[in-house]
């Protein structure tokens, strides 16, 4: 219960924060008045048709996407995340059925690269059917208020290929499906499909506080 009130208050307080930022303010003065009738048409065709991008976002080729799929499963950070993950549940022996030693340690880190390939194959798969794009970017404001909604409403945000915020259900999806998938199919027989929703909003709350991470302190 602690997670989803957790996660519900990082969603209210993340918002406002994001959204508000996408607000473009208006332009009064002579420059706007300057503008011929034809450039003022231009502008609001091309507003209405969202071909502008936002926040000057470029969507990657289809060869970064594919490579950045690659790499969220089997690249050094990802399978380093694995070990990880599996030295912390073997530390606090979860599930307790799997043992706290080596066999046990083992287990932990190929159930979690098991999550890692059926989460990030789902991610990309509905990102490149709806052209979605789930790639954290860092805040293009300089706030501390835009940076702080940006890093915590990511997990389950997207950029369409004109730039624009939007539900990222393609990852949302993929981390449920993987965690319920992953319960249901080798954990021990007292877990279920509750278990693995719970988990899945647990994953999607440490990936918020990772992006804070890499927001804030990591600027690779």
């Amino acid at each position: 219960m602690k997670i989803f009130v957790l996660m519900g208050v990082m969603l209210m307080i993340a918002t406002p924060l994001v959204f508000s930022q996408t607000q473009k303010p208006e332009t009064t003065g002579p420059e706007s008045a300057s503008k011929s009738d034809t450039d003022t048409q231009q502008d609001v065709s091309k507003t209405n048709s969202g071909s502008v991008p936002k926040d000057d976002y470029v969507r990657p080729d289809s060869r970064k996407r594919l490579r950045r799929y690659a790499m969220d499963i089997f690249g050094p950070m990802a399978i380093g995340q694995d070990v990880l993950r599996g030295g912390w549940s073997t530390w606090q022996n979860s599930p307790e059925e799997w043992g706290d030693h080596w066999d046990g340690f083992g287990r932990r880190v190929a159930s979690s690269f098991g999550k890692a390939v059926i989460s990030n194959t789902i991610n990309y798969g509905l990102s490149e059917s709806f052209k979605l794009d789930n790639h954290y970017y860092r805040s293009k404001g300089k706030s501390f208020r835009a940076r702080l909604g940006n890093a915590l409403i990511s997990p389950i945000t997207a950029r369409n290929k004109n730039g624009n915020r939007v539900f990222g259900f393609p990852h949302v999806a993929g981390v449920y499906t993987a965690h319920i998938v992953a319960v249901e199919a080798w954990y021990p027989a007292r877990y279920g499909w509750k278990d693995g929703f719970k988990s899945g909003t647990y994953s999607l709350g440490l990936e918020a506080v990772y992006n804070l991470f890499k927001e804030f302190i990591w600027k690779k």
